[in-house]
């Protein structure tokens, strides 16, 4: 979903403004209603697909990208009060008896989680097949449509072509582009980055033309970075006019640095020498018509002052991203409960999260609401705007707790558990030499470079054999090897979730507990047992059959001294 549209003509916006009009006047709604439409662009035919007299996700959705509270103001017209009488909740002075007019770019993207099913279909129709959406903000659709790509894979960089062969290109591409999958977008830019044309796109996906265009633009912008990177100067060639055109497009640090084969550090630092930095902007439904009251922000490149300046003694709050198979409401009960604690004591809380669907991202929870990217480029630079006292890293899930160790690095003080704790308890070799330090039991496990080593290890060891990266969450890319084809085939799918990572094979028999996640800080053990599947931590379950002594054992580790 792009908002506001940019490929309807006049004549169709207002043909299926006036039918939305006509249908809930003539079903008697009062209140909130959505209409979702198919539009055929060649000859302006178009139908209703669904009604939803009620509010749902798209009612949030809407009500966060343009400012203008749904639902609060349907349940006053529920109650008989009319708009002109009902206030604008952003501008404080405006009634609520307008439109919202944007004058920047919001971008809904779904998250499928589609690879962790086997056998499940990969086609896209109108029924739903997302977990969870992101909602990103920009000036400009390259730079929305990159953060959204981000927002929604963390470990991506940025909108990025598929690793095809050229066989694979010559005989699989053109399927790719012609059917709508949760691939079909990195598809499009695989095409431009082997030089397909706008056109030649076009007529095999059906995507308009000017979002091929905007595309082709972040391709072509990419070939140039890449370029330089060959050259001997590489990041240093990059003039602040390079700089706010490649920021403009979307382009974060570490996707500059992937290109011109240096670090995100290296990069970040040279933007900065240039003066490069980024704008912090307001949502308030009427175009700065109107001066807004709420802090409700987003960051762009396009611009050169701050909608608002920055206010001292503030605490961030990093939210939880987009929904997934196995990270839920659970993370933003969490971090809701956090924000109205630290503004209960006393503190300003500043909130960073881009999931719409979330109570955290409603403005008037905490004291600043940004909707942005959970990346450590864009934390660094509201934390640097808004001077604040420490980041809270823990009641975000797995997301917010990856970046720890990296802010801590670039000098930001993590309020809680010390990031370097964290990193011990994530990364398996630390936390193995942790458990033999303090005399805990574990299976046997190996760090792994090449498919060869981790067959040479199930040799060792013997079948079946557990494959899980380090820092995911609810057993991302987590499965159990029964032979030497599975192993194959998981370890490929570890290296698609999480390539930056050391994939780690654990000895998996009945009775024997796989790895455990240590809180020291309070004092409690949180064991994976092994089962016939793995189990989210928080739901822990453990085999009926097992030695008398097993609980016993589990009870004895947290109170181990910690060496």
């Amino acid at each position: 979903v792009v908002a506001p549209s940019q490929t309807l003509t006049n004549r169709e916006y207002y043909k299926l403004r006036s039918t939305a009009l006509k249908v809930v006047r003539h079903l008697g709604i009062v209140g909130e209603c959505n209409i979702q439409y198919a539009l055929n662009p060649e000859s302006e035919q178009y139908c209703i697909i669904e009604v939803n007299a009620r509010l749902s996700r798209s009612s949030a959705l809407a009500s966060k990208a343009t400012g203008y509270p749904l639902a609060y103001v349907a349940a006053k017209l529920s109650l008989g009060i009319d708009l002109v009488s009902i206030r604008n909740s952003v501008t404080k002075t405006t009634t609520a008896c307008f439109e919202p007019s944007l004058d920047y770019c919001v971008i809904k993207m779904p998250r499928w989680d589609l690879h962790k099913f086997q056998r499940v279909s990969h086609a896209l129709g109108s029924s739903m097949k997302s977990v969870g959406e992101v909602m990103s903000i920009g000036r400009s659709f390259e730079e929305a449509i990159q953060k959204a790509v981000r927002m929604v894979a963390p470990g991506s960089s940025g909108i990025e072509g598929l690793d095809m062969t050229d066989e694979e290109v010559k005989t699989e591409l053109n399927g790719m582009l012609s059917k709508p999958t949760d691939k079909r977008l990195y598809a499009v830019q695989t095409a431009f980055e082997r030089g397909y044309t706008v056109d030649q796109v076009h007529n095999l996906s059906k995507i308009d033309r000017w979002f091929l265009s905007k595309l082709r633009k972040i391709s072509g912008l990419k070939k140039e970075c890449i370029e330089r990177g060959l050259s001997s100067n590489g990041v240093d060639s990059l003039t602040k006019a390079n700089f706010i055109t490649l920021k403009q497009a979307g382009f974060a640090d570490v996707q500059l640095a992937n290109y011109m084969k240096t670090t995100e550090s290296i990069v970040r630092r040279r933007r900065l020498q240039m003066q490069v930095k980024p704008v912090v902007k307001q949502i308030d439904t009427l175009a700065a018509e109107f001066p807004a009251q709420t802090n409700y922000l987003y960051m762009t490149y396009h611009g050169t002052t701050d909608d608002v300046e920055a206010d001292k003694d503030g605490v961030i709050v990093l939210g939880c991203g987009a929904y997934c198979i196995g990270s839920s409401v659970e993370f933003d009960w969490s971090a809701v409960s956090c924000i109205r604690q630290v503004r209960a004591v006393g503190n300003r809380a500043i909130v960073i999260n881009y999931n719409p669907e979330t109570v955290s991202t409603d403005y008037d929870e905490s004291d600043r609401l940004y909707f942005e990217e959970l990346s450590l480029e864009r934390i660094l630079d509201v934390f640097e705007h808004e001077t604040a006292n420490g980041v809270i890293v823990s009641v975000g899930g797995q997301v917010a707790q990856n970046v720890a160790l990296p802010l801590k690095q670039n000098g930001v003080r993590i309020l809680g558990t010390d990031p370097d704790d964290i990193d011990r308890a994530e990364d398996r070799h630390k936390f193995s030499a942790m458990l033999d330090s303090i005399g805990v039991d574990q299976p046997p496990w190996r760090e792994l470079q090449t498919l060869t080593d981790a067959k040479a290890f199930a040799d060792e060891v013997g079948f079946p054999v557990l494959v899980r990266p380090s820092f995911v969450l609810s057993g991302a890319a987590m499965n159990v090897a029964a032979d030497a084809a599975q192993l194959s085939a998981f370890l490929s799918e570890a290296a698609e979730v999480a390539a930056f990572l050391k994939d780690t094979a654990a000895r998996y028999g009945l009775e024997v507990v796989s790895y455990a996640d240590m809180d020291f800080s309070q004092g409690i053990a949180s064991c994976i047992a092994s089962c016939s599947s793995p189990i989210h931590g928080s739901n822990l379950s453990l085999p009926k059959r097992r030695p008398k002594n097993t609980v016993g054992s589990i009870r004895v580790v947290p109170s181990r001294d910690r060496k």
